[in-house]
């Protein structure tokens, strides 16, 4: 499906057109792929490079024109590992963008067209770089609800083990970080590279400058995993060193009371305790006095 706007923002039907024209391409067919190319210059690698699937974020500068393709998240406000891809082939007084369902970028930066700030090919390239930045602070706001919900647990519950999750926040905030990082480095190849005037250069320093946020952004969130993970371990090892504490108190109390019943167990026939009317009751009056005069002393201590 091919889409079409002028840069003045009005829409049209793409005839072959080839300046002050935006060309949204979505799940292109091969005969939109043979049309574009009789229309457009297309380096053959970049070409190649925006048609396959999964392709890492990478930006270039060919003589036929500059390309950039960035990974981004498909759905940022509930972050899971699947991600969606928007290459963009940009030319002096054009933009041609491909992608397979198109991508949260594309859908904001669509209406822009044509406003003051939003009508040449660098313009619009600036906006779908920035934008798909700001998908990295959606995705960097949802996972900090995570990291503070998993912070409850850890601090709440002591039956729930948050590790696994903790660790699947992780193994996706490494991706998150890789591919911000990766668009970074793209966007600040693209503005070395780029064909310009000053202030299109600038924006585009402006877009790294907002991958690189969220990257440090991201990059202090998987810090705070890290401590977090440290914590709960901790917490752990102190509540085991409490309940190791009062086994151990308990095992000392029952120590003297399993050394006087086995005094009085034994069968020797000269055992004056034996044959007392009261021995019983002073057996059963040792063990309580002892016992308790050991629990009151643990818990006056913080033992137990």
């Amino acid at each position: 499906m091919i889409q079409a706007k002028r840069l003045d923002g009005s829409p049209f039907e793409w005839a072959g057109e080839t300046q002050d024209l935006w060309l949204d391409v979505q799940d292109v067919t091969d005969g939109e792929l043979a049309a574009l190319r009789a229309a457009f210059p297309m380096n053959k690698l970049a070409l190649e490079d925006a048609l396959e699937q999964g392709h890492w974020t990478r930006a270039e500068q060919y003589p036929e024109h500059t390309f950039i393709t960035v990974r981004s998240f498909v759905k940022p406000e509930e972050p899971d590992e699947f991600t969606e891809r928007l290459s963009a082939f940009i030319y002096p007084s054009a933009v041609v963008t491909l992608s397979t369902h198109g991508t949260h970028a594309l859908r904001q930066v669509w209406p822009l067209v044509g406003r003051e700030s939003v009508n040449t090919a660098q313009e619009i390239t600036y906006e779908l770089l920035d934008h798909t930045a700001d998908t990295f602070f959606t995705l960097a706001d949802t996972l900090e609800g995570r990291s503070e919900t998993l912070e409850e647990r850890v601090f709440r519950s002591q039956r729930q083990n948050p590790v696994a999750a903790i660790f699947d926040l992780k193994r996706l905030l490494a991706q998150a970080r890789r591919l911000a990082t990766d668009g970074r480095e793209a966007t600040a190849l693209l503005g070395r590279h780029a064909e310009g005037t000053p202030a299109d250069l600038v924006r585009y320093r402006d877009a790294q400058d907002s991958f690189s946020r969220a990257s440090n952004r991201l990059d202090s969130l998987r810090d705070s995993l890290t401590n977090l993970l440290s914590l709960h371990l901790s917490l752990q090892s102190q509540r085991m060193n409490e309940v190791m504490r009062t086994l151990t108190a308990v095992s000392v109390i029952f120590l003297p009371l399993t050394f006087l019943a086995g005094v009085w167990g034994m069968n020797f026939e000269q055992m004056p305790e034996l044959p007392w009317k009261y021995g019983y009751a002073m057996a059963w009056a040792s063990f309580a006095l002892v016992g308790g005069a050991l629990a009151f002393y643990f818990k006056r201590r913080g033992w137990w």
